[in-house]
Parts: structure tokens; sequence; C-alpha cells
């Protein structure tokens, strides 16, 4: 009985963990660029169950009674990469990449600057002229005059992309955007709703980069909602579980007490 109460438990647990996965999936339904993860889960070892009630002559031998499910933990959280929708919009610093790669963008921190990687492209011109993502970092890109892998300063918004990734002010090619892809995606460690660390970073060479378009989020949102429905009435079945057992446990305490 006080297996089968573990059992629920860890069952609430695992789908707690699933209910905020889910819920951060819906959250971020139109989140540009956003990829949905999901839970894995995996059992634990059962256990074996015997007995040597059984005799043969006037030995004792061993009966298997059979395996007993200790419950499910946490496995690992993946994260579906597939493409989103791409959609149009009226802005020029609004970036979308079709087929493989990441944006590179670089953070300021105290042990230095960090290169994350990005399907967002909700970019814009700061008040220092760089082209910065929504939480402030740079957008990098290879200055086209002297060959730097360098944050891009464009000082306007009046700019031209081509499908390849080059970017040109008055006519004349400044920057080309960093697109960088990984043989990995299993690599990956999410920060934050929508960027990545890893490591190994090559230049992708499958993909178009279009303007004025943001890719769309790929959460399927009836497909969450399911999942929801089902993570909440598997945790209230698990709750009514240990609330039985309880009642059974507090009875026979009871009973024992009575016992003259």
């Amino acid at each position: 009985m006080i297996r089968g109460l573990y059992t629920a438990v860890s069952g609430m647990i695992t789908e707690e963990a699933k209910q905020n996965v889910v819920t951060n999936n819906l959250a971020n339904v139109t989140t540009p660029g956003f990829k949905s993860d999901n839970l894995s889960v995996k059992q634990f070892d059962d256990v074996l169950l015997y007995n040597y009630d059984k005799k043969v002559g006037n030995k004792n031998v061993r009966h298997d009674l059979g395996g007993l499910s200790m419950g499910s933990k946490i496995d690992e959280v993946n994260t579906y990469f597939q493409q989103g929708m791409l959609e149009k919009t009226d802005r020029a610093t609004d970036f979308g990449i079709q087929g493989k790669g990441f944006f590179v963008v670089e953070r300021e921190g105290q042990g230095g600057n960090e290169r994350l990687y990005t399907r967002n492209g909700h970019f814009y011109v700061n008040n220092r002229g760089f082209l910065v993502n929504d939480s402030g970092y740079n957008v990098i890109g290879r200055n086209n005059d002297t060959g730097a892998v360098e944050p891009i300063r464009l000082n306007t918004e009046n700019f031209t992309l081509t499908k390849e990734g080059n970017i040109s002010v008055d006519g004349n090619t400044t920057y080309t955007l960093q697109v960088a892809d990984f043989q990995n995606y299993n690599d990956l460690r999410k920060v934050g709703h929508d960027a990545y660390t890893g490591n190994n970073a090559v230049n992708s060479t499958d993909y178009i980069v279009k303007q004025n378009t943001l890719e769309k989020s790929n959460v399927n949102t009836i497909r969450e909602m399911i999942e929801m429905m089902t993570v909440m009435r598997t945790f209230e079945t698990n709750q009514k579980i240990i609330q039985s057992i309880d009642d059974t446990l507090g009875k026979a305490v009871n009973e024992i007490g009575n016992v003259r």
C-alpha cells in the first residue's frame, strides 16, 4: 500500500512538470521563432515480488508473484525545431529564416560577452545605431570592409537585406548576417524563451533570409490544449489514489487501535 502511495506521488510530480512545459508552450504561441518543448518520461525499474509460501515436499521454494511498477520520473525536455510559418510584417528590421540555422546575437556579461543563437528575428536599431534584439543583445554579422565578425552597426533603419543575408545601406553592402547551424540540435540548451547556447557552431548554408518577415512559433495550440487536459485528468487520478490510500490507512490504524 505504501508503495502505491509513492507511485502515485511520483506520477503527480511528473504531471506537474508536464503542465509547466505545456503552459510555457502556450504562453509563447505569439513569440516569433519560438520552438515548443516536450517532456520525456521514463519508468523506474520494476521490482520483482516473490515469496516462499509454496512448498515442495518439506521445503519452501521461491514463488514469483510478478513485477511491481515503482512509478515514473522525468527523463529530459526536448525541443521541437520544426520550421514555423513565415509571416509578412511592415518592419524593415524583421528578419525570418527559411531553412536551417540561427541568428547569432551577443550579450554582455561579467565574465565577457557570450554568443547566443535564436530564430527570433524581431530586431530594431537602438539609439547607438546597433541592430539588436528585444533583449538588447547585439546582432552579429561580418563587416564587409574589415572582414571582422562583430555587432552590426547600421545607424539607420533604411536598408535592404538580400536572401543571402547581405545588408546594404545607400546601395553599399556593409554587413553579412551571421547565420549559424549545428550538427546536433540536442546539444543546444535554451536560454530564456527564444535563445540557445551551443558549442561547435558552423556557418549555415541551407537557408534564405527574408526581410519584413517573422517566423511564427511552431506551437500547435490544439495539441497543447489536449495535452493540458490529459495532464490535469492524470493528476486528478493520482490525487484520488492518494486520498483512497490515506483513507484506508486511517481506517486500519483506527481499527487496530480499537482491538482489545
